[in-house]
């Protein structure tokens, strides 16, 4: 398994970014995928996930209305859309892929058998 995050960068509040992952190594459609951040000094939290078996994107409470994930199965490639950001979005976003097609997510973050990771990209709001 594969996963290679790009896209990420500094912007102002209220600015935008768009992170991509390109996967290979697995049956892209088969199994849950995710993007996680982890700030500095916090535990990783899961952001948003797409559960495989019911084809439904997931996301934690604080980023709803704001971060758009897709997936497209063509390019087995995951994007994340994030509109009006804030500094406690500042962070290291990776992308997983998990072991089973379920996941879900929560409002303090997101959940699933993810195993493999991306080595991230740095996502970093501030004036």
């Amino acid at each position: 398994v594969q996963l290679v995050e790009s896209g990420g960068g500094s912007v102002q509040p209220g600015g935008s970014l768009r992170l991509s992952c390109a996967a290979s190594g697995f049956t892209f459609d088969d199994y849950a995928i995710g993007w996680f951040r982890q700030a500095p000094g916090k535990e990783r939290e899961g952001v948003s996930c797409i559960n495989r078996n019911n084809g439904v994107t997931y996301y934690m409470g604080s980023v709803k209305g704001r971060f758009t994930m897709s997936s497209d199965n063509a390019k087995n490639t995951v994007t994340l859309q994030m509109n009006s950001l804030k500094s406690e979005d500042t962070a290291v976003y990776y992308c997983a892929v998990a072991e089973a097609p379920l996941c879900f997510c929560t409002s303090s973050g997101c959940y699933g058998t993810f195993s493999s990771w991306g080595l991230g990209t740095q996502v970093a709001v501030s004036s």
